[in-house]
């Protein structure tokens, strides 16, 4: 009920998913537990409720490793795999990925298992396709159709040679490319899915677009027409639709220079971009069109439309068309043919120091889980032999006792007499060892004590005899000067108290889950500050499912707040409250500290940041403030919610399209 009544009230749903939880774990077979909370966690993750899914996911996680359950701990790392994927951190989607393949790798050889190893591999080489780590990309994408191949799984196959076309496309080899589409193509026919048209449409655009990268302008031309003559491509996908339009365009301007036909084509794929919203596309289209308007002598409309076509491509932070774009306006714009460049060459320069990261770490985390895995095979190759070795002993003993009995007396007399020594020598070396222990750790000691005496000190001492030197003087300068080394030593003290706090805290923080980003936020500050810091929300709200805009700007809010307290207010004490009302979200930041008047005086900047950051959420601020009494600062904030959308399942696969 909780995961297809969709005409339910969310609230309804979640109290419904609630219960579920609770019956799976009153169950005393823990494969049916498991089996039950994999379901309720999906159905979390499908009603935008992060926090319950993550949770549901740790408590499968957990109980899978400690009864070495291997196919519900795959599927979890599997399904958080995803949510990482859904939320753009594909670092982290790989690493729970691999995680995942290691988890099926335990399990017998079967059918079923293979097609997991090979479905967990085919995403790892989609990750490592979109940062172009092509190498690793290519490994796990012919690991995969491999398997997919001894299973006769038509359809996976399919994806998996349209996949290798892609990236053959990536690395240049546009040859290789076409014969990979092709190869998929010759699947098609062999494809009992009901999407089995559209993977046709998309194998077809797939062809078509790597005759235009070959610059075989002519079939290119002609296997687009191919794919538009479709009547129902429009209506059933209108993304591939204006694709094609579009590349059919340039290369009809490309082959046979027909500058009417061409223009028509892409002012007609302008309008559909708009009309079906796929504005990620019109950077590619608006800068084929500032081409053909540059070949026709119309320098200052191509100049215009480069110009749209880049600021697309930022906006939808497409690097690749950005790049492009970049170059095609400094043939267009001479005057700033130097910025254009120069933006182009610091683009590319971190788009490939990102791109060199990213598949350093994805090294790093193959070869830590590649080594636990053969450090655990390892470990269980040597308890197999110890086990052996014992029993040997054993019989051996067994065998031997009457024989021998009194000459084991005897040695065991002397093995006595032996282990005494040996414990002797061992005691000596511990106490050797403690000694350079100590040695080593009164050295460290004096060589901080130095540093502190000769260098900190040294400066502090400085600081306190200018100060005591102006102490003797008490003209008005003298006065502005000791009160400017006293703020200077506050700031001094602010910032190491920072950067101490910043080097102890995550690095960054994610806003997919709300709530826990405030509370490390709050966490963060009352360890940093010194202040008592309290944090209440409303438990019946759906935080996560706040548009972005408004858990963005209400996190930004409180951070301001509580640096304004921190450094005007004198208090010890904050309180945060967060809750709603009647369909207006309340948010309510209160110190006890020494207040001030609100009617006197210009608002600093931080009151002004804040201010402008609840116009943005259509928000309304107010601010109370006594002075010895404290201040109490209230925004109310019109609440808006995203639409839960069902969770697609994970296990199925979506055809690759290349655009």
């Amino acid at each position: 009920m909780a995961k297809d009544s969709t005409q339910l009230p969310l609230e309804e749903r979640t109290r419904f998913l609630e219960n579920a939880k609770r019956e799976a774990f009153a169950s005393t077979n823990d494969s049916i537990i498991l089996d039950q909370l994999l379901t309720i966690s999906l159905t979390y993750k499908s009603l935008k409720d992060s926090l319950g899914f993550r949770d549901t996911n740790k408590q499968i996680m957990m109980m899978s490793k400690e009864t070495d359950m291997f196919t519900p701990l795959g599927y979890s790392h599997w399904d958080m795999a995803s949510f990482f994927k859904s939320y753009g951190a594909l670092d982290s989607a790989f690493y729970h990925y691999k995680k995942a393949l290691n988890s099926f790798e335990q399990l017998p050889k079967s059918p079923e298992s293979s097609s997991l190893k090979a479905r967990i591999l085919y995403s790892m080489g989609q990750i490592q396709d979109s940062y172009k780590d092509y190498l690793g990309a290519e490994i796990s994408a012919t690991t995969a159709l491999r398997i997919f191949d001894e299973l006769g799984d038509t359809e996976r196959i399919y994806n998996c040679y349209n996949l290798l076309g892609i990236l053959s496309s990536g690395m240049g080899d546009s040859e290789k490319s076409l014969e990979y589409y092709q190869k998929a193509g010759s699947y098609l026919d062999k494809l009992d899915s009901s999407e089995a048209a559209e993977f046709a449409w998309q194998n077809q655009n797939n062809i078509s677009n790597a005759l235009l990268r070959n610059e075989d302008y002519n079939k290119a031309k002609d296997s687009f027409i191919k794919l538009l003559e479709n009547k129902s491509l429009e209506n059933k996908d209108s993304e591939l639709y204006v694709l094609a339009l579009t590349s059919l365009a340039y290369a009809i301007f490309k082959d046979e220079n027909n500058f009417i036909e061409s223009e028509k084509l892409l002012k007609e794929s302008i309008i559909a971009n708009d009309k079906y919203g796929h504005t990620e596309h019109q950077a590619r289209t608006k800068q084929y069109y500032a081409e053909l308007l540059a070949a026709k002598g119309d320098t200052a409309n191509a100049l215009q439309y480069a110009k749209e076509s880049r600021s697309v491509a930022q906006e939808t932070r497409n690097n690749d068309r950005l790049l492009e774009v970049l170059r095609l306006l400094t043939q267009l714009d001479k005057t700033n043919a130097a910025s254009y460049s120069n933006a182009y060459y610091d683009l590319n320069e971190v788009i490939q120091e990102e791109e060199r990261t990213k598949r350093d770490k994805f090294a790093r985390i193959r070869l830590d889980t590649d080594k636990i895995k053969e450090e655990n095979v390892l470990l269980s190759r040597e308890r197999q032999l110890w086990a052996g070795a014992v029993l040997g002993l054993v019989v051996f003993g067994l065998t031997t006792t009457v024989i021998v009995l009194q000459y084991i007396n005897n040695n065991r007399l002397k093995f006595k007499q032996k282990q005494q020594e040996s414990n002797q020598e061992i005691y000596n070396l511990m106490l050797s060892q403690q000694g350079k222990f100590e040695e080593g750790r009164q050295l460290e000691q004096k060589r901080i004590s130095e540093e502190l005496h000769d260098g900190i000190l040294g400066e502090m001492l400085g600081i306190r005899l200018l100060l005591s030197g102006l102490n003797e003087r008490g003209d008005s300068n003298s006065v502005e000067q000791r009160a400017a080394f006293i703020e200077k030593l506050r700031e001094v003290e602010e910032d190491i108290r920072s950067i101490s706090h910043e080097l102890n805290h995550a690095s960054y923080e994610k806003f997919h889950n709300f709530i826990v980003s405030l509370e490390e936020l709050v966490s963060g500050f009352q360890k940093s500050s010194g202040i008592s810091c309290s944090f209440s929300y409303d438990k019946k709200i759906h935080w996560d499912n706040l548009l972005g805009d408004i858990k963005i700007n209400a996190y930004r809010i409180v951070q301001e707040t509580l640096k304004n307290s921190a450094k005007h207010a004198k208090c010890k004490n904050i309180a945060i409250s967060f809750g709603s009302a009647s369909g207006i979200l309340k948010l309510t930041i209160k110190d006890d500290g020494i207040g001030f008047d609100t009617t006197k005086g210009k608002r600093g900047i931080g009151i002004r940041n804040i201010i402008s950051r609840v116009k943005k959420i259509n928000g309304v601020f107010d601010i109370e403030s006594t002075k010895g009494k404290g201040t109490t600062i209230s925004v109310s904030i019109p609440a808006k919610y995203i639409e839960p959308t069902q969770a697609k399942d994970p296990t199925s696969l979506k055809p690759v399209m290349n655009t």
